[in-house]
């Protein structure tokens, strides 16, 4: 993998604006160029429900079920729980997200899965716009 990826300049360009990110390290950025080559290409609710962080609510006419995360791309999916895992320890961003979160009394797993999402939209934001990783912007 590593070849691929040092011979191609857009997926080492890609590769080097996630590592940016406090949270980011080799392997979740080369799980993230190699298999969500459509990062940076598609909208935040949309790449979002492609990785499977995005909450879905079952209902049916007036009955109405619980909301629940499913589906998407697994591998993708483990490597950003990681690097949320490391992230609400030492990013502020996140790390400030997931306290907020956790005094309004929601529990541990919800708040993680929204840090995964948080961060994957930052991270969508960056490939995006090509920009790296800027305490100041995330925060705005």
């Amino acid at each position: 993998m590593d070849g691929l990826i040092k011979a191609s300049p857009l997926w080492r360009e890609t590769e080097d604006l996630l590592k940016s990110a406090p949270c980011i390290g080799p392997g979740t950025a080369r799980t993230m160029v190699v298999d969500l080559p459509e990062l940076g290409t598609l909208k935040r609710r949309q790449i979002s429900a492609l990785v499977g962080v995005a909450c879905i609510t079952r209902q049916s006419g007036k009955w109405q079920g619980k909301s629940f995360c499913t589906g998407g791309r697994a591998a993708v999916r483990s490597a950003l729980y990681m690097a949320a895992l490391t992230g609400v320890r030492f990013n502020p961003v996140l790390k400030e997200f997931y306290q907020r979160l956790t005094v309004q009394g929601k529990p541990h797993k919800v708040a993680m899965v929204a840090c995964m999402r948080k961060l994957l939209c930052i991270l969508n934001a960056m490939v995006r716009d090509k920009k790296s990783w800027n305490l100041h912007l995330q925060n705005a």
